[in-house]
């Protein structure tokens, strides 16, 4: 005699599995609150084109600062050869007789940032609040994109 059995624990089980759902859900939280930041960092700047012709006849003078960064990174006050260590002392020491606290910097285009940026530090260590960067004008006739 054979026994009827009924298998009433394979029934379809009709449960969400909402695990996966959740796990995809925090991934796109975090995704979305890492780029969220990143879209607001654009701020609009209008830039210089060219230094002014003011502020070029300023540093013509004779008795302007001008610090210049060359292409091989060595750093000059004037006509004198300086080291980044010294630059901040000898600008504040040119500068207490003068009225104007004004310095100019002319770097050479092909000039390491990182010297540059040392050089405006410098000149920053030494109290000035006006640090003027000096350009070339360009021609308007003159490309774009000039071979150096």
């Amino acid at each position: 005699m054979g026994i009827n059995k009924r298998d009433e624990g394979k029934k379809v089980n009709s449960n969400i599995n909402v695990t996966p759902m959740v796990d995809v859900m925090l991934v796109l939280l975090i995704i979305f609150m890492v780029i969220t930041p990143m879209l607001n960092n654009k701020v609009n700047v209008d830039l210089p084109k060219a230094t002014s012709a003011e502020a070029m006849e300023d540093a013509n003078k004779e008795d302007s600062v001008i610090v210049a960064v060359t292409r091989d990174g060595r750093t000059f006050l004037g006509g004198d050869q300086v080291t980044m260590d010294d630059i901040g002392t000898k600008v504040s020491a040119l500068l207490e007789k003068k009225t104007s606290k004004k310095v100019y910097l002319r770097a050479d285009v092909r000039a390491n940032y990182g010297k540059v940026m040392d050089a405006v530090d410098g000149v920053r260590a030494a109290g000035v609040s006006e640090l003027g960067l000096l350009t070339e004008r360009r021609d308007p006739d003159e490309p774009a994109a000039k071979k150096q």
